[in-house]
């Protein structure tokens, strides 16, 4: 039988805009879904339906030009409790107890109205993983912005750090790392990656299946407004130029209510009359109502007129497609409902029965006394379009001319000092002071944060996991990727996003256990995107596979280019790893003075990509670095070895700018009250050696180098000694620089751009 949408005449809403083929093309829907729509159905939509199909099969929801490719990714291990498809990811960290993380972006609310649409995207990730149970412990972020003398540049910088730092510091949670990188590809669409990283109890783990009809749906934390409406149709296409019209569909953020949904989700939690549950982020109370009653089989009646609402007379429409921030959709066990309302009264939280599930799988709209919405639940979410897109030739870089780039003035500290005081390198610490590293008290170092005066910058943040058992365990976190690698070639960048997350957290000491990811590309629908995309897709999947890495979680953002012209593919990498004695952790500052500094990998040899190309000579030419995968695995395990068996006082893995800029990095950490630990290096003056980027290499120093090199010869793992610490001044051949130079000036860029010097 064809299921029907009475109308009646009791609204006191105007009626709804006619739905034709039209309408459903500015909605996002091309001809053919909007007649699978009809098919669907058997009639045509309501506005209401319309507007459900369109945000639900969006690219943004349906994931429907990369699904096909997501599924190369590998996602399971004896170690992964809960990969993709839920909330956020889930991992055994031991203990009864379990990591959960997830990265998700929002660029396009960013670019448009920075501060709240960056803030907007740490809540929403927060979200996710307390909706899964666990207590938010960490934040990351990864922030791509355009060109330094682009006009609109430092407005974004300046808003979206305020947006992450606002939204993070209230909420009481530590950002502890990230990266931030500057270049022209982001002019007109700049890239916000938040990752959060939870701790939960393995049994007392929530998701968003097992709901049974009958069952009352409760609606939980903030009132419903009409911001953020088709926030999710807007990330689903490119810019065009002035995109200020799109600023109503940028959601508006509260950290404090957020904090206490936050606070009153667990406490509920700990009540077990929770069935399922899940956040209302894009598309809002459509996406939550609809994936419930996908993943438990059944269907939902919502009495929208039960919903809380800021402002008068919204429409059906209004409230399914809301992005209205700090909300959460729950499935209780029946007859809970009253103390569930008691504990959300407690925090001073809106909570509503907005409706019970059914058996007939359907997602039935009611309001105002008549029906707007009844769609069967399966084929909305099955027959939902799935594309194998063309796939062209991915653009190529410039070919590299080996043989014309040599030290200008053959000064390598004045190389030096270009690549680390470029935007690239530059200290970010204008950027970090603003976030909150250190409340909660379990960080016990930060990930890329130029924090030389506590000297706790390490390779990959970790935080302490508190447990009963006094235990010593602590999480390593970050995230990375190389965007002119993955320009240059797709699959190769793909593989180095993870391998270097893979370093750096093997850099501390910890195992890395497994990732998340954030996918930026451009469009789609154009071959040459779709075959970067592809490309690095199957990058990442060799690369987890071979580094038994699984992906557990991620988001795809696709369309990000204005007017035409695509970001760098910037397929983001956040890890999770475990050190199961936090007090052996290692960080990238030197030590001691009169220590051997040994490089462990092959000796770099090709310059292609490399920040010495781009900054010294002002040239972005060649192929990326290869990534040899049995050697990234032979040498973390290798490092994380002589970690455990305190071998070794520093290292740091060395990428961006090669191994001088590694060394550099070490010397700049090491501030204290004595001064700089600086370094003679017995290096030959070659361009290719110390600023090629060669993969699947670290830094260490050490005190008994005979140990070290006689260990490395019987895992044969190839090492190089290039020098030796010493104070205060970075030696190689006849040139010196001070390291306290050095480092005021890496310091300076930052906040002189800032400020407009």
């Amino acid at each position: 039988m064809t299921n029907t949408v009475q109308k009646q005449s009791t609204s006191p809403l105007p009626p709804e805009p006619a739905v034709t083929a039209e309408l459903g093309a500015e909605f996002g829907l091309n001809a053919e879904e909007y007649q699978l729509v009809l098919d669907i159905l058997g009639r045509t939509p309501t506005f209401t339906e319309i507007g459900i199909f369109s945000v639900m099969w969006s690219e943004h929801c349906s994931y429907k030009s990369s699904r096909l490719h997501l599924k190369k990714l590998p996602t399971s291990a004896p170690w992964v409790i809960q990969g993709p498809g839920e909330n956020a990811g889930v991992i055994d960290i031991e203990d009864g107890q379990a990591a959960v993380f997830k990265m998700e972006s929002h660029n396009h609310p960013s670019y448009i109205e920075p501060y709240q649409g960056a803030a907007t995207g740490v809540g929403g990730i927060m979200r996710d993983v307390f909706t899964m149970g666990a207590r938010p412990v960490a934040n990351m972020n990864a922030l791509r912005f355009g060109d330094p003398s682009h006009p609109k540049t430092r407005h974004l910088v300046d808003g979206v750090v305020a947006g992450i730092s606002g939204y993070g510091n209230c909420m009481g949670v530590p950002t502890v790392g990230g990266e931030t990188n500057f270049h022209k590809s982001y002019n007109g669409n700049i890239l916000v990656n938040a990752m959060c990283v939870g701790l939960a109890e393995q049994d007392k783990i929530y998701y968003a299946t097992g709901a049974k009809p009958d069952m009352p749906i409760v609606y939980v934390g903030a009132k419903t407004g009409r911001d953020g409406i088709h926030g999710a149709t807007m990330a689903s296409a490119e810019f065009e130029d002035g995109v200020e019209g799109n600023r109503p569909t940028v959601q508006v953020g509260d950290p404090f209510t957020e904090k206490l949904l936050l606070e009153a989700c667990l406490e509920l939690m700990q009540e077990d009359d929770i069935v399922s549950i899940q956040d209302m982020g894009a598309a809002g109370l459509t996406s939550s109502s609809v994936e419930i009653a996908d993943k438990g089989g059944i269907g939902v009646v919502l009495e929208l007129d039960n919903v809380p609402q800021r402002e008068t007379l919204m429409s059906p429409y209004e409230l399914m497609l809301s992005e209205s921030q700090e909300r959460m959709l729950m499935i209780l066990k029946p007859g809970s409902e009253d103390k569930a309302k008691a504990i959300f009264d407690k925090w001073d939280l809106d909570f509503a029965v907005i409706g019970r599930t059914t058996d007939d799988k359907h997602l039935k709209l009611n309001m105002y006394g008549q029906s707007w919405c009844d769609i069967p639940v399966p084929p909305l979410v099955d027959e939902s379009p799935i594309y194998d897109r063309p796939q062209g030739d991915a653009p190529k870089p410039a070919t590299l001319d080996a043989a014309g780039y040599a030290l200008p003035n053959g000064s390598v500290t004045q190389a030096l000092k270009t690549i680390m005081t470029a935007p690239d390198m530059a200290s970010k610490r204008w950027i970090w002071e603003q976030y909150d590293s250190l409340v909660m008290g379990e960080t016990t170092a930060s990930a890329g944060i130029s924090d030389t005066q506590s000297g706790n910058a390490a390779d990959a943040a970790l935080v302490r996991i508190p447990s009963q058992n006094k235990t010593t365990k602590a999480l390593a976190i970050s995230t990375d990727c190389t965007p002119r690698y993955c320009f240059a070639n797709p699959f190769e960048g793909g593989k180095q996003a993870v391998a270097e997350t893979y370093r750096n957290i093997s850099a501390t000491g910890a195992t890395p256990l497994a990732i998340t990811n954030n996918l930026n590309f451009g469009n789609p629908e154009r071959p040459d995107i779709m075959a970067q995309f592809v490309g690095g897709i199957e990058g990442i999947g060799a690369a987890a596979s071979a580094l038994d890495y699984p992906v557990v979680s991620g988001n795809v953002s696709l369309y990000n280019e204005t007017s035409g012209e695509a970001i760098f593919p910037t397929p983001v990498i956040g890890g999770v790893g475990l050190i199961r004695d936090a007090d052996k952790a290692m960080g990238l500052a030197f030590k001691e003075m009169d220590e051997t500094i040994i490089m462990i990998g092959d000796k770099g040899t090709d310059l292609g990509q490399s920040l010495y190309l781009r900054h010294v000579h002002g040239v972005e030419a060649g192929e990326a670095p290869v990534v040899d995968l049995t050697k990234e695995k032979q040498n973390g395990s290798f490092i994380r070895k002589i970690i455990s068996d305190q071998l070794i006082s520093s290292c740091h893995d060395v990428s961006d700018g090669g191994l001088l800029c590694a060394i550099a990095e070490m010397a700049m950490a090491s501030k204290s009250e004595a001064g700089y630990v600086g370094a003679s290096l017995d290096l030959d003056i070659n361009e290719e050696n110390l600023f090629a980027e060669d993969q699947a290499r670290y830094v260490v120093t050490t005190s008994d180098s005979m140990s070290l090199a006689a260990l490395c010869e019987k895992e044969n793992i190839p090492y190089t000694i290039v020098g030796t610490t010493k104070p205060s001044t970075i030696s190689i051949g006849d040139e010196a620089i001070t390291v306290a130079d050095l480092h005021e000036a890496n310091e300076a860029w930052l906040p002189n751009y800032m400020k407009g010097v």
